[in-house]
């Protein structure tokens, strides 16, 4: 985790502003050459750069991996035309009304050569991408319901089937533009200068009330992070002298967890009305995440992360269908999973490794994926109530975040350790639902 100040950076003759950017005291190891160098790329590559990737820049070394991937899923030789791959983004993208990512990839599906009559509606594009709405509907709210039957119907012969190759590239992208509509949300990325909506992300929180209550506010804060630090190093003392907790008990932490997660949700009231360059891309609106454990529904079954994981079957899945693909996600999420500066806040030389488990397995935890070797009691000791609300927002219903439910949670960290979070979240968010995804292609292959 790490502190950034603002900047600006010339590319092609033009400035771009980065709201935030690395203070020199904690620049190393050549990380602001490196980030000018991936900034100068994308504006090659894109012919501008977007918010996201100023965003993104605030890890360096994050967004090269997420650059190389996204790159080569919308540029690189793949199974589907361009065209395409930018209809499934604005698909994907409208299922969370991202109406940023949806009018930056109507741009792109026109420039590659798209029929502009798509962009009237979904009622409008070819049936054989019609067809994908259902598995975009689950894989964007529900994707533990998506069956090997799914597959099927998208498979079989006819004149609109998919290929398992085309249908592998169009899955990726799929959770990929969920998975990024989340970290738009999450770090309240607006449209650039050219887009309506103006620039750049949520600034820095003001205090605009009395001297005295904003004194309280920043000894609360601190508080919070000293609670945090005691918390972290009193879990490593008892991890070292206890003989170890058993499997039954980690069942039931992980039930009570999940259980818990339920009382876990945005209380904002937020305007859902579709704009329509997003409602003529979506069918059934109304259709969104759903708790597991309702009152008087039965629990869909826990998928046990042991049972189908991404190291032994969805990565040699991909990599067989989807060539080079497989490594690069592969690279991804262990890039952000090991991600650290050693900070916290204001404190350096600090082993994050068990805050950031914490928060990638709470992720999954909401979308039902337990982990048998993992203690959930951690989950309760370490991520406050309203770090959870924003986890579960920003995972199940990124469209419902708001300033508040972001300025609530580690209110004495930095905007970069937030921008931190929500790339554990986008890359947990997207394994999750590609586990579910892959798991369903594995047993209709099977």
């Amino acid at each position: 985790m790490l502190g950034f100040r603002g900047c600006s950076y010339r590319i092609g003759g033009l400035q771009h502003k980065v709201l935030l950017s690395p203070c020199p005291q904690i620049l190393q190891d050549g990380m602001e050459s490196s980030l000018r160098q991936l900034l100068i790329e994308a504006f090659v590559s894109a012919g501008r750069v977007d918010n996201i990737t100023m965003v993104m820049g605030l890890h360096p070394q994050y967004l090269s991996s997420f650059w190389k991937t996204q790159c080569l899923l919308l540029r690189m030789d793949g199974p589907l035309p361009y065209h395409k791959r930018h209809y499934i983004a604005i698909m994907a993208a409208a299922r969370h009304q991202c109406s940023y990512l949806v009018g930056l990839h109507m741009g792109e599906f026109l420039q590659v050569g798209g029929n502009p009559a798509w962009l009237q509606g979904l009622h409008c594009a070819p049936p054989k991408l019609r067809n994908l709405n259902e598995i975009n509907k689950l894989l964007a709210h529900r994707p533990w319901l998506i069956t090997k039957e799914h597959i099927e119907a998208l498979l079989k012969t006819g004149e609109n089937s998919w290929s398992l190759a085309e249908l592998v590239q169009a899955l990726v992208l799929l959770t990929h533009y969920h998975s990024l509509a989340s970290f738009v949300f999450g770090c309240g990325i607006n449209p650039e200068e050219d887009q309506d909506g103006g620039q750049g992300c949520w600034p820095l929180p003001t205090h605009s009330d009395s001297r005295g209550s904003a004194l309280q506010g920043l000894g609360d804060a601190m508080q919070e992070v000293e609670v945090l630090m005691e918390r972290m190093k009193l879990l490593r003392e008892s991890q070292q002298e206890e003989e170890g907790v058993t499997q039954e008990e980690m069942e039931t932490r992980f039930e009570m967890e999940k259980t818990e997660s339920l009382l876990v949700a945005p209380s904002d009231l937020v305007d859902h009305s579709l704009q329509s360059n997003v409602l003529c891309f979506v069918e059934d609106p109304e259709f969104g995440y759903k708790d597991f454990t309702r009152r008087g529904e039965q629990a869909p079954p826990t998928f046990r992360a042991q049972d189908y994981t991404w190291e032994d079957h969805g990565y040699s899945l991909i990599n067989r269908l989807y060539p080079d693909v497989g490594q690069l996600l592969d690279e991804k999420f262990q890039v952000v999973y090991n991600l650290t500066y050693n900070t916290i806040a204001m404190h350096c030389g600090v082993d994050t490794s068990m805050l950031r488990r914490a928060i990638w397995n709470y992720v999954h935890c909401v979308f039902g994926i337990r982990y048998d070797d993992y203690d959930y009691g951690e989950v309760n000791q370490l991520l406050e109530r309203n770090l959870k609300v924003y986890i579960k927002t920003v995972a199940c219903y990124p469209e419902k975040t708001t300033k508040r439910v972001y300025t609530q949670f580690w209110r004495h960290f930095k905007h970069s350790e937030k921008v931190h979070i929500n790339l554990l979240l986008l890359e947990a968010r997207m394994q999750a639902a590609l586990l579910y995804a892959l798991r369903a292609v594995t047993r209709y292959m099977t």
